[in-house]
Parts: structure tokens; C-alpha cells; sequence
């Protein structure tokens, strides 16, 4: 005859583990998702950001998750409630914006890279950079200029600013051709849709595009392309988030930036001295 009271407490034993293990799975995936940040970076990141990612995943076990697009759309997401935990932005403008509409913590505003504009040209362009420099894009045979659009893209404004103060913008205007972020508008002269582009130096420097023509453009050119990011008030790991912007100033990751392009800024950065 079968015991009862065993029965009752095989029964019993069976519901304690089966509870012990969905609490662990609980717990397990709860800490998995604390040591995840998913970021809002400026499409002129997206080599570069990959290999800070590897580096810091290696050394403290935190995965990165990266979608790109122009700063000014980011802005625009954020503060329509998508689920970011940093904001890297191309310029120091409008994380200074999500500051001050209560969107994003002004304490952890940090500027991480000063960005760079170049002319790029494909390698097997006949027009010689190097003698004309920016006059190269007045030539007939350049009939379109890639940019980024201006009206939400820092490299956009920054490419717009530099050819007014060279004293050519009216006369390349009807030239240009808008890309929805700096990354397309580099793809639209990399596939030949224009014949030379105004691009951030870190995708000159990319793989597939280190091989073309640049211009260097001077500071005289463009204002500073100071590139903050800051932790968005709407992240639920905030810590991580900020651990993360430590990590951008260490010297591993000021190596990778200047590898790719950047430099290390020179200047630090607060609300009220960025204004």
C-alpha cells in the first residue's frame, strides 16, 4: 500500500523545485539584462563603436547594443519614449537639448571625441585634391556633393559651414545631394550617386573607403565637432551607463578613437560652459 504523507511530500518537493528554478532563471535573466546597454550612437560611430564595444565586453562582461542614425532623429525617438540607456551624439548640441527638456541626466553630460571633416573622393577620380583643395568641387566634371542633411545632422551643418566660410556655398548648392544621416551620404558617393562627398574622417578612414582621395579641412573651416554623450533618465541601468562613459576616457579607448579618426577632446564640459 503506498504511502500518502510520501506521496504529499514528493508532490511538495517537486513544486519547491520547480519554484527554486524559475526564481533562479529570474534572477539570471534579470542580471543579464542589468549588464546590457543599448545606445543611441551617431551613424559616423559605426566603426569605431564595434571595437570600443569588443574591448569593453572583454574587460567587464557588459554588452553593447548599437543602433545608428543621425543625432538629430535620435533626439526626436528619445523624446517620443524609445528605450535607449546613452545617447552618443556627433555634436554637444543636442544632448545639451534632452538636458534641458528633462530627458537626459546633465551630471553625466561628457564630450568623448572631437570628430573631423574631410573631402573624399573615390581613388579613381581624375581630380587632384591635393593641388586644388577645396576648389576641386567648383570642377564640371563634379556634378554631384554628398552630404549629410544639415537640418539634423551635425556633419551635415558642419559641411554647410565650411563651404560658406570658403566662400562656395552658393555656387556648390545646386551641386548637393542629402543623405538621411553622414554614413548614407558617404554611401552615395562610395557607389558613385555623386562624384565627391563631404564626410566625418572616420569613414574616410573605414575599410572600404580608406583607399579614396581626402581633404583635410582646417579648423578655420567649421566650428569644433564636439561629440558628447549622456545617460538618458528613462534607463534602468544607469550605473552601467555610466561606467561605460569612464571606460570612453581611459587610454585603451582614446587609442581606438584616434585610430579611427578622432581625437581625444580638449576641453571638459558642463551645461552651463557648453551654452
Amino acid at each position: 500500500m503506498r504511502n500518502p504523507d510520501r506521496n504529499l511530500s514528493r508532490l511538495c518537493s517537486g513544486r519547491l523545485l520547480r519554484r527554486a528554478l524559475f526564481l533562479l532563471s529570474f534572477l539570471l535573466s534579470s542580471t543579464v539584462g542589468a549588464q546590457s546597454l543599448r545606445i543611441a550612437a551617431a551613424s559616423d560611430l559605426q566603426f569605431v563603436l564595434p571595437d570600443l564595444a569588443a574591448q569593453y565586453e572583454k574587460q567587464s562582461g557588459v554588452k553593447l547594443a548599437a543602433t545608428y542614425s543621425s543625432s538629430g532623429n535620435f533626439v526626436a525617438q528619445i523624446q517620443n519614449g524609445a528605450p535607449f540607456d546613452l545617447f552618443l551624439s556627433a555634436d554637444d548640441a543636442y544632448p545639451r537639448t534632452l538636458v534641458k527638456a528633462g530627458f537626459a541626466d546633465a551630471e553625466s553630460l561628457v564630450i568623448y571625441a572631437q570628430g573631423y571633416l574631410v573631402i573624399w573622393l573615390p581613388p579613381d577620380s581624375p581630380l587632384d585634391l591635393t593641388a586644388r583643395g577645396f576648389r576641386t568641387l567648383l570642377d564640371p566634371r563634379i556634378q554631384r556633393i554628398a552630404i549629410a542633411n544639415p537640418e539634423h545632422a551635425p556633419y551635415g551643418r558642419a559641411a554647410v559651414v565650411a563651404m560658406r566660410e570658403a566662400g562656395l556655398y552658393e555656387q556648390l548648392k545646386s551641386k548637393l545631394v542629402l543623405g538621411e544621416n553622414i554614413s548614407q551620404a558617404a554611401q552615395f558617393v562610395q557607389s558613385g550617386g555623386a562624384q565627391a562627398g563631404l564626410i566625418a574622417r572616420s569613414l574616410a578612414l573605414s575599410p572600404a573607403m580608406k583607399s579614396g582621395k581626402r581633404y583635410e579641412l582646417s579648423g578655420w573651416h567649421f566650428p569644433p565637432l564636439w561629440q558628447a554623450a549622456v545617460v538618458l533618465k528613462s534607463s534602468t541601468n544607469k550605473d552601467v551607463a555610466k561606467a561605460f562613459l569612464e571606460f570612453l576616457k581611459t587610454p585603451e579607448a582614446r587609442a581606438i578613437f584616434e585610430r579611427c579618426g578622432y581625437s581625444a577632446p580638449l576641453v571638459s564640459l558642463s551645461l552651463e560652459s557648453a551654452q
